[in-house]
């Protein structure tokens, strides 16, 4: 399944990489809020979206880094 220049280190990587995009498709619309905060980024035109959710990764990455933090502990 993976090419022999990953080390052990990199399948974990990857596994997780995985992971982290089953769960956020099987999540994806069921935390009403999340991508809806002011400081989204969300631009429309005819034919066109762009969508940065600024504020919304920026409280995802505090909480992930407060529970790996309790976590080590």
């Amino acid at each position: 399944m993976f090419p022999p220049e990953f080390s052990g280190f990199g399948r974990v990587l990857v596994l997780m990489g995985i992971i982290l995009v089953v769960v956020g498709l099987v999540l994806m619309g069921k935390i009403p809020f999340l991508g809806r905060l002011p400081g989204d980024i969300r631009i429309q035109r005819d034919g066109f979206v762009f969508y940065f959710p600024l504020t919304s990764m920026l409280i995802v990455s505090a909480l992930l880094s407060l529970i790996l933090t309790l976590l080590r502990r």
